[in-house]
């Protein structure tokens, strides 16, 4: 790839489990969590009797890096000295079609030695793995530590297990356990402590066909789900965490064949679509997108995917991250948007919930049990001004129609049809012209007339029309769809500005904003904007363009990235696409924010304004989705 990214990805499983490099040399940092906090590995080599560093800082010297790549799922080193070629793959196998797979929390590390200088050398290779993988900050309590035989490994925890003890934003976990194993039968473990910290160790020889590697991580239990502990899903029936790691280990080469062709793949039908730049930032995004997720099964054994809002407030289930992130998971797997809408439908249903509209979340990572935002814990009050009635209400029905598109029936809206009868009508009654109100982009505060709330409406109420159709009932699409259109031919009126751009609020005349909402329009090939209006928006669009991208509107330089591939969507070449996504991949390439990727930066920086290694970043696929024609509605 020609990509550099901003972090790299090493270890990716979940938002607790999760390792990164923040320099482009793997040696001259240390490793550290999404959250830039510091999560320690160091790894070196041993050559005839020589230490030397391979990742993180020591007093060793460092092997020359010679080179670097990355694909979705894997991360790619070269190290030599003038002995020998040292190469480490990084694997997370976070495949979206396979459940099992992508949850069970292991990740690979796989190095090999080949000779330079043509001579015979002896290459031992050492992991040291930090309590900071098991605590929340290094010395925050005791670690215990404990060896295995079957299979051979070591783990590490907190003395003090407290497990879901609590939730929170730039938190990581003190619960659990951290293991370290390697396939070889003859690797060596051992703990020690290295500057007032205390790690475990793995050793092993790097022989003719290497050596394997596996970080893996037990929390337990890993979401408190409406006052219930659940498990997540690798072990829903049991499985201990040795016999993941095993099996980890025995699948290592089949699993690594299938992570090789998926990325592949996907690398492919990115390029045709949207171009290689497009394609590269996909694959940066992938591992990004599902490890800021977590799964587990509900009482009904129906799947909870729930996301992360990092380094936004750390929310779960979050319905405005739910709705940009759908478009790689309806590509691939669209049960997952399902798990992603169960928990707000779960909640809905519960006594304290009086609002006729949907909720924003169903409570902070991990502990889901209620909306935490806007919720009052002296009163016990969900307050007014916190909520985002359109917005939710719009998100939840588009992800409703999308869903029954991918899945080519609308059965899981049917069972809440009910519920969707009364967002549609909501929307119905205050979408034409919102309130004072928040929406998905609540960092830029309150908006009333807000002319992309009112295109959210729109796409609602056309995804309801679309549901019904689906489920036989003609009368109600075509009730629907003439609504939309009555409201979209208004929406036209009172946005346009006199050069023929389109405003960020009715009452504002000379402004601007990126008008991402209508893109399901132009998946569905609904109809209900003309394409004239379309390409006027994106004209002016590029009028506005800074250094690093589109501005998302007139109020502040700072951009979201997903929204930004939204609005390149609605371009009507694949050159004008690419033209729009450049300055973003310029972004994330160029800029000094060394964080996963962001998906709120700064268009004359390139710097990062807010949030890192967010799912959101799952909606830059949208492009993508629309290649794959799944969103097309053809009318029965």
């Amino acid at each position: 790839m020609k990509l550099r990214p901003p972090a790299i990805p090493l270890i990716n499983i979940d938002p607790y489990f999760s390792v990164w490099s923040t320099t482009n040399v793997l040696t001259d940092s240390e490793t550290s969590h999404w959250t830039s906090k510091p999560n320690t590995i160091k790894g070196t080599v041993t050559i005839d009797g020589e230490a030397f560093r391979f990742m993180g800082l020591g007093e060793e010297a460092a092997l020359a890096q010679t080179a670097f790549d990355f694909d979705a799922f894997s991360t790619y080193y070269t190290f030599e000295n003038e002995k020998v070629v040292i190469k480490a793959t990084f694997t997370s196998p976070l495949i979206p079609t396979d459940v099992a797979l992508f949850t069970r929390p292991v990740t690979y590390l796989a190095l090999s030695a080949k000779s330079k200088d043509g001579k015979n050398h002896k290459v031992t290779a050492s992991v040291a793995v930090s309590e900071e993988l098991c605590l929340d900050v290094k010395g925050q309590s005791p670690v215990e530590v404990q060896t295995f035989e079957c299979p051979a490994a070591i783990r590490m925890g907190n003395k003090e297990q407290k497990v879901l003890n609590r939730s929170g934003d730039d938190v990581r976990i003190d619960w659990g356990y951290v293991y370290l194993a390697n396939r070889d039968k003859n690797a060596a473990y051992s703990e020690c402590n290295i500057d007032d910290m205390h790690y475990i160790n793995a050793e092993a020889e790097i022989g003719e066909n290497g050596t394997l590697f596996m970080f893996a991580y037990d929390d337990i239990y890993s979401l408190e789900y409406f006052e219930k502990h659940l498990k997540c899903y690798w072990n829903k029936d049991g499985k201990t965490i040795l016999e993941a790691i095993s099996e980890a280990s025995a699948d290592y080469e089949a699993t690594l064949e299938r992570c090789n062709a998926f990325s592949d793949k996907l690398f492919i039908d990115a390029t045709k679509a949207g171009g290689e730049k497009y394609a590269e930032m996909l694959l940066l995004a992938t591992r990004q997108a599902m490890n800021a997720h977590k799964v587990a099964i509900d009482e009904n054994g129906e799947i909870l995917f729930i996301s992360k809002e990092c380094f936004s407030n750390g929310c779960g289930t979050t319905v405005d991250v739910s709705y940009p992130s759908i478009p790689m998971f309806l590509l691939y797997n669209p049960e997952l948007v399902k798990g992603m809408m169960r928990p707000i439908y779960k909640f809905v249903n519960q006594p304290e919930w009086t609002y006729d509209f949907a909720p924003h979340d169903c409570g902070q990572f991990p502990i889901l049990n209620r909306q935490v935002y806007g919720y009052d814990k002296e009163t016990k009050e969900h307050k007014f001004d916190m909520q985002m009635p359109v917005e939710e209400c719009g998100n939840m029905l588009v992800m409703e129609a999308t869903v029954a598109l991918a899945e080519g029936n609308a059965d899981f809206a049917k069972s809440h049809l009910d519920i969707l009868d009364g967002w549609v009508k909501y929307l119905e009654k205050y979408g034409i012209d919102p309130e004072n109100q928040l929406c998905t982009d609540d960092f830029a505060g309150h908006l009333a007339h807000n002319c992309n709330l009112t295109l959210k409406a729109i796409m609602g109420i056309v995804s309801y029309a679309i549901i019904l159709d689906m489920l036989g009932d003609k009368e109600g699409f075509d009730k629907y769809i003439a609504e939309a259109k009555e409201m979209a031919d208004s929406w036209i009126e009172r946005a346009k500005n006199p050069d023929g751009s389109f405003r960020l609020a009715f009452d504002r005349p000379n402004t601007f904003s990126m008008k991402y909402n209508c893109v399901w329009d132009k998946l569905f090939e609904t109809g209900i904007f003309d394409r004239t209006f379309m390409r006027a928006e994106v004209n002016s669009n590029f009028e506005h363009f800074g250094a690093f991208g589109m501005p998302l509107d007139n109020r502040s330089t700072y951009t979201k990235s997903d929204w930004l591939v939204w609005t390149a969507t609605l371009c009507s070449t694949k050159d004008e696409f690419e033209r729009y996504v450049l300055p973003l991949w310029n972004a994330y390439n160029y800029s000094a924010s060394r964080v996963p990727m962001t998906d709120w930066y700064f268009t004359d920086t390139g710097l990062k304004r807010g949030f890192q290694n967010r799912t959101v970043i799952a909606g830059l696929f949208i492009k993508l989705l629309e290649a794959s024609g799944k969103m097309v509605y053809n009318r029965k």
